[in-house]
């Protein structure tokens, strides 16, 4: 199987670098540029390797390096960003600070060397990304620039002698225009690769290797039932069968209903299957809490409390397994990355926890591509393509203080809202969607009579990794419609309203 070698400087968009690559049936990997060696590197035999994005300069002594004789090694490598300058640097380069003449967001790209490889059907003009302080002003002995931007004077070098390659730009990004391309043409001009991995191997591997770090210990899953947990507990199933116990906590933030359907859809299974209804503890814990990173954080620790609990019950119990994936993983907070929020199952966590290890095996995967391992996994379309709902539940879409009350508003609100986009079928075009109670009060008018009472938010969002989402164009006539309905059927409720913000500057969630 042909591999391609992420070597992670610390960037941003390391693992969708993997991503892009994987979605030309190349299999990739990511690893830490100090957690491998060049002899471990060489004896992989990895088809390439592209050196990752990063926020250093590769000029101050305590960036990030890595031994220069890997330029000599016979390997393909395209460099990206700081993985360009890196190259630039290890190669004899010289690198500058680009002052105020930084490039950040769409930039016109100007290829100047027709014929080059990496290059090969990318037009004359493009838009491209950019984001960096500094750039290669002298790229070294051997390499040809390759492209310009009007400020950057070397937006792409190479040596295809030696098949090195570098990029100023982001070619992993969507807003690159002809990023796929440039990926394509490294994958296949360059390094030669036959793209014929596909999502079955990443399951037959992520089995392997799951049973070998498991062994013959036992392992409790925190099942929520929405897509990722519902994967993973497909995905351990067939690793380790008997030897995995579901807890599904029923923590008194689910949807309308939702708990009685997780109970049913897993009841159809060969599980082991617990539920545990945690509704007074968590609400008690919650009790006048309204700032959202304590909320995520109560949460997440009262999970584990409640895990802990019930792997007493079964006995020892050597691993907790979560349904955690990769933009969880970002926005909990990344190695040097900015905590945007705490998800519960990752910056929410206690320091201290009973289980031996904690065992995430999407954790390296977005959100499409966990749906494509349900289906290799045989799992039911209808779990597959299930809406995603956060572990904090309901608590995160109640703004402000957590009672019982603004849950059962918001269960009906949200429940409607759904109703509304299934029978209108935007629910097939709109990713996720879902309503909030927001902590707005507002002056209405019922029966002639003065009304004072809370504001309901509508959110929908497309996206197909959930990194980035734009707002859905429902049609008016879905939104008068759930709107009436919500404003007629749900007491209290004064005012509906619809988000159009997009992530960025947003997240998906409003907590």
């Amino acid at each position: 199987m042909d591999k391609i070698l992420v070597l992670d400087f610390g960037g941003q968009y390391n693992q969708l670098i993997a991503r892009r690559v994987r979605e030309q049936r190349v299999f990739a990997e990511v690893r830490g540029y100090d957690k491998i060696t060049l002899a471990e590197i060489v004896a992989a035999g990895y088809a390439g390797i592209i050196f990752t994005g990063g926020p250093n300069s590769v000029y101050e002594e305590s960036a990030p390096h890595f031994d220069p004789a890997i330029l000599d090694a016979g390997i393909p490598i395209l460099g990206i960003c700081y993985g360009c300058q890196l190259l630039a640097w290890m190669g004899g380069g010289e690198i500058r600070s680009a002052g105020n003449i930084s490039e950040y967001g769409k930039v016109e790209l100007l290829p100047c060397a027709p014929g080059d490889p990496l290059l090969r059907d990318v037009p004359e003009t493009s838009v491209c990304w950019m984001s960096h302080t500094d750039y290669v002003s002298t790229p070294p002995t051997g390499f040809s620039v390759t492209a310009r931007t009007r400020s950057c004077p070397c937006a792409a070098f190479s040596d295809p002698a030696r098949r090195l390659y570098g990029v100023q730009f982001h070619p992993e990004v969507t807003h690159t225009e002809y990023g796929a391309q440039i990926l394509r043409n490294f994958l296949f001009s360059v390094c030669a690769c036959a793209g014929d991995w596909s999502m079955g191997d990443y399951c037959q591997r992520a089995i392997a290797e799951l049973r070998e770090k498991i062994g013959s210990g036992r392992v409790l899953l925190a099942l929520s039932g929405g897509v990722d947990s519902s994967v993973c507990a497909a995905l351990l199933a067939e690793a380790v069968g008997s030897q995995l116990t579901c807890v599904f906590v029923d923590h008194g933030l689910m949807r309308k209903d939702e708990g009685d359907e997780v109970e049913r859809a897993f009841a159809k299974w060969d599980l082991d299957f617990v539920r545990v209804n945690a509704v007074e503890r968590f609400l008690t814990r919650l009790h006048g809490v309204e700032e959202p990173e304590r909320k995520r954080k109560i949460i997440g620790e009262e999970f584990i409390r409640v895990f802990e609990e019930e792997g007493r019950k079964i006995g020892q119990v050597d691993f907790l397994a979560q349904g955690t994936i990769y933009p969880d993983v970002i926005e909990s907070g990344l190695g040097a990355g900015a905590v945007i929020k705490s998800h519960h199952n990752v910056g929410g966590l206690p320091d201290a926890v009973e289980f031996r290890e904690i065992v995430e095996p999407l954790r390296l995967l977005f959100k499409d591509e966990v749906r494509q391992l349900g289906r290799e996994l045989g799992l039911p379309e209808y779990l597959v393509m299930r809406q995603p709902f956060p572990g904090p539940g309901l608590a995160i879409r109640v703004l402000g203080e957590v009672t019982e009350d603004k849950l059962a508003i918001l269960r009906e609100a949200d429940a409607i809202f759904r109703e509304e986009m299934a029978a209108s079928g935007q629910e097939r075009c709109a990713s996720q969607y879902f309503a909030v109670l927001t902590g707005c009060r507002s002056v209405g008018v019922m029966g002639d009579a003065r009304t004072y009472g809370w504001t309901i938010a509508l959110r929908s969002v497309t996206t197909d990794d959930f990194m980035t989402a734009d707002w859905s164009r429902i049609p008016y006539e879905t939104l008068e419609k759930a709107s009436s309905r919500i404003t007629n059927e749900v007491p209290t409720i004064t005012r509906v309203v619809y988000d159009i913000t997009s992530k960025p500057p947003a997240t998906v969630e409003w907590e």
